[in-house]
C-alpha cells in the first residue's frame, strides 16, 4: 500500500527490441491411405480370417441359404410354387450383377502426373502424405524459402497475424482451419551486425498450424513462388536452423 503523499510514477514503455512475425504452416492432409507394409498386410489378413470365422451370417447370406434350400426342395418334389408373370430376383442374380459392376470399376491411380513430372507446385501429388506450403520471400537482400509469414501489427493477435499471412499469399478465398490460438513453435534469430541496433536486435517468428479445407485455387492469385512439399523434402528448401524448429512440431504419421 502506498504511503500518504506518494505519487505513482509510470515508466515509459520500453522499446520493442525484437520484431514479431506470425507464420502459418498450412498442411494439405493425405487424400488416400498409405500402402500397407508386409507385416501390416499379414496382420490384416489374420484379423479378416478371425472376423470371418466368428461372424454371423448377414441378411443377404441368410436369404441366399433360404433360396438354395427352396430350390433343392423344388427339385426333389417337382413342385413349382412360383406365381406366373412375377419376376423373382434371386440372391445369386444380385451377386452376378454386383460382380459385373465391380469388374467395370477402375480405381484412380495413386501415382499422378504431378508425381511423375515432380511438379512440386501442384497439390495433386504425394496423395498419401502431408504436404506443406512454402513460399519464397525476400528477407533483407536475400530470397528465402519460408512458410508464409508477415510482421505483427499493433492491435492484432498472433493468430490473426498468421491468418493474414495466409491471406496475403493465397488470397481471401482460401478455406483453411487454423488450429488453436497459441503458437506451436517459435524461431528466433538476430539480424546481421551491419543492420542490428539496440532497438532492432532481431526477429521472433511464431508458428501456427492450419489444415487446408479446399484444394480449389481457381479464385486465388499466388503472389510469390510456392511449392507443396512433404516433410522429407523440406530440407531441399529450408535452412538447417529454421528446419530444425519446424520439424519439432510437424508430424508426418
Amino acid at each position: 500500500m502506498a504511503a500518504p503523499g506518494a505519487r505513482w510514477v509510470c515508466a515509459a514503455a520500453a522499446p520493442r527490441c525484437w520484431r514479431l512475425f506470425g507464420a502459418v504452416c498450412l498442411l494439405r492432409l493425405p487424400r488416400v491411405t498409405q500402402p500397407l507394409r508386409e507385416e501390416e498386410e499379414e496382420m490384416a489378413a489374420l484379423m479378416g480370417q478371425i472376423e470371418l470365422e466368428k461372424s454371423h451370417y448377414s441378411d443377404h447370406e441368410i436369404r441366399k441359404l433360404e433360396e438354395e434350400e427352396l430350390l433343392r426342395k423344388r427339385k426333389e418334389s417337382a413342385y413349382d410354387d412360383e406365381v406366373p408373370g412375377k419376376t423373382v430376383i434371386m440372391a445369386r442374380d444380385l451377386e452376378d450383377k454386383w460382380e459385373q459392376k465391380f469388374l467395370r470399376f477402375k480405381a484412380a491411380p495413386r501415382i499422378t502426373d504431378a508425381d511423375e513430372s515432380n511438379n512440386r507446385t501442384s497439390l495433386n501429388r504425394k496423395l498419401d502424405r502431408n504436404l506443406m506450403l512454402l513460399v519464397k520471400q525476400r528477407i533483407g537482400n536475400q530470397e528465402l524459402w519460408l512458410v508464409p509469414q508477415v510482421e505483427w501489427q499493433p492491435g492484432e493477435t498472433l493468430r490473426s497475424t498468421a491468418e493474414r499471412a495466409m491471406a496475403t499469399f493465397l488470397g481471401d478465398h482460401i478455406e483453411a482451419k487454423v488450429l488453436g490460438n497459441a503458437p506451436y513453435g517459435i524461431y528466433k534469430y538476430k539480424f546481421p551486425r551491419a543492420i542490428r541496433t539496440e532497438d532492432n536486435v532481431g526477429a521472433k517468428v511464431f508458428f501456427f498450424k492450419a489444415f487446408l479445407q479446399s484444394s480449389d485455387f481457381s479464385q486465388t492469385e499466388k503472389k510469390e513462388n510456392h511449392v507443396w512439399v512433404t516433410k522429407d523434402e523440406l530440407g531441399d528448401y529450408l535452412k538447417p536452423e529454421y528446419l530444425k524448429k519446424v520439424n519439432r512440431f510437424l508430424l508426418d504419421l
